[in-house]
């Protein structure tokens, strides 16, 4: 009597494609489009919810609070941790002034797109709509956003309490992530000031940063489920008539996504000598996990590995600019929605907009980004230059109604930002290793996750610091 044994290469094994990252992301959008119609077209409504309905909502929403959970301690430590590594960097000013220089760059090109789009567009003309009661034709000013800045608390948390018919009450704590990044950059800062006696603290945060990352990479890895839940909710509730309603101003707002995302980085990546192919290859799953998580921040984890094992930045520098730009590189949320979005308000109440107003819009847009904070939606950076420019705060709820379709492209494009913006400096400082950037991508960011692991125990991880590359 003869038994067989399977060997590891006679069991079949499901095609690359079917277990790789990107596949399954479009697998997700692809169910989650297909239930969402079906749960629209079965009679679900914010009012008159069904179960189908109410699964899609659950499921998006938890997983969008996963994400939430860790913004706060993430982004205090990605930040410190990414100042902190400047001091393995010879010429860490000439970096950092570069990298800030051209996210300046690409803001000002994009928020110019955005003006530019929302004139020809004209996306809220005719609309003959009454300007609300309390709109009283002022400008606004810088007082409130730069009082905004000071912390209220170490945490910037901030409390606010609602009173039901019932006499319950309800509290609930937000985090002004914009505060907590002041408080990190004041943090880091010192640090590098305090040196040596730094250390210890340092390397505390430096261990919270892995082990936040690593949950993040467990959060990241039930992407596909969120994906349902959140393509699937947002057909569901919204649905295509809601679109229609607004399909001037949404389509407006993806044509200037798609000039900066395939138009603007392209001639970038060209000027400097790279393959535009290579680059959407190497960034494309960050690209994708950004579109349908809708969250910068939660994105941060795959962005910067992408960026280093895909398009060859080197980490000491990466880890610098990576978490920094998603905290503040805000290409689509930042500068081309709220300049579309501050348009489409002014002309939707038929109040017409200065030369100096138009300024304005650029100047808060290239300014202002970091109001945005790498959180999910840009309501913070929409209500900052419409308080700015004095037009009514009204047209915040007027464009809540289509701004889940709308967060999916502005977070691509804001990510496709985070990583190209590092590739640019790393090959215009000589820092880039082209073999990297031009090697042939394996499809799955997490294939080397255990042997990278090894590596960062040993301390042979590749690309751990720059300083000797950096020396001249």
């Amino acid at each position: 009597m003869s038994t067989e044994t399977s060997s590891p290469t006679s069991r079949r094994r499901l095609p690359r494609w079917a277990t790789s990252f990107g596949p399954q992301i479009i697998a997700a959008l692809v169910v989650g489009l297909a239930l969402g119609l079906v749960a629209k077209y079965t009679g679900h409504t914010q009012e008159t919810p069904t179960g189908l309905g109410t699964t899609l909502a659950t499921l998006g929403s938890s997983y969008v609070a996963l994400l939430r959970a860790a913004v706060v301690p993430l982004i205090f430590t990605a930040v410190v941790s990414s100042i902190a590594n400047l001091r393995a960097v010879t010429n860490a000013a000439r970096l950092a002034g570069q990298t800030l220089l051209w996210f300046a760059i690409t803001a000002l090109i994009a928020v110019v797109i955005g003006i530019t789009l929302g004139v020809l567009f004209q996306p809220g003309a005719g609309t003959d709509a009454t300007q609300p009661a309390e709109y009283t034709g002022s400008t606004g000013s810088w007082w409130a956003f730069l009082t905004g800045l000071i912390p209220a608390n170490f945490l910037g948390l901030q409390a606010s309490s609602t009173v039901a018919e019932s006499g319950a009450v309800t509290t609930a704590l937000n985090f002004n992530v914009l505060q907590v990044l002041v408080v990190a950059v004041a943090v880091g800062i010192a640090a590098l000031k305090v040196g040596k006696q730094a250390e210890p603290f340092l390397a505390v945060n430096a261990s919270a940063l892995a082990v936040i990352q690593k949950v993040l990479w467990w959060i990241i890895r039930i992407a596909p489920l969120g994906t349902v839940g959140l393509i699937g909710n947002a057909v569901a509730v919204y649905g295509w008539d809601t679109i229609g309603s607004l399909g001037k101003f949404t389509l407006a707002i993806y044509v200037g996504l798609a000039l900066v995302l395939f138009a603007v980085y392209p001639v970038l990546i060209k000027a400097h000598g790279l393959s535009v192919k290579q680059y959407f290859s190497g960034a494309w799953p960050a690209i994708q996990l950004a579109f349908v998580s809708r969250s910068s921040v939660g994105t941060l984890p795959l962005t910067q590995r992408v960026t280093e094992r895909n398009l060859g930045v080197p980490r000491g520098y990466a880890s610098f600019a990576v978490p920094l730009g998603a905290t503040t590189k805000m290409d689509g949320c930042a500068a081309i929605y709220p300049a579309i979005a501050a348009i489409f308000v002014a002309q939707f109440f038929g109040i017409e907009l200065s030369l100096t107003q138009y300024l304005l819009i650029a100047l808060v847009s290239v300014l202002g980004s970091a109001a945005t904070a790498g959180t999910t939606g840009a309501v913070v950076m929409l209500t900052l230059t419409l308080s700015t420019l004095g037009l009514p705060l009204a047209g915040v709820g007027l464009l809540l109604a289509v701004d889940p379709i709308l967060d999916m492209g502005r977070t691509a494009v804001n990510v496709a930002g985070q990583a190209l913006i590092p590739t640019i400096v790393a090959r215009r400082e000589g820092l880039l290793d082209l073999d990297l950037y031009d090697a042939q991508r394996t499809g799955d960011p997490f294939a080397d996750d255990s042997v990278d692991d090894a590596a960062d125990a040993a301390g042979t991880a590749p690309n751990d610091g720059i300083s000797a590359s950096v020396a001249r």
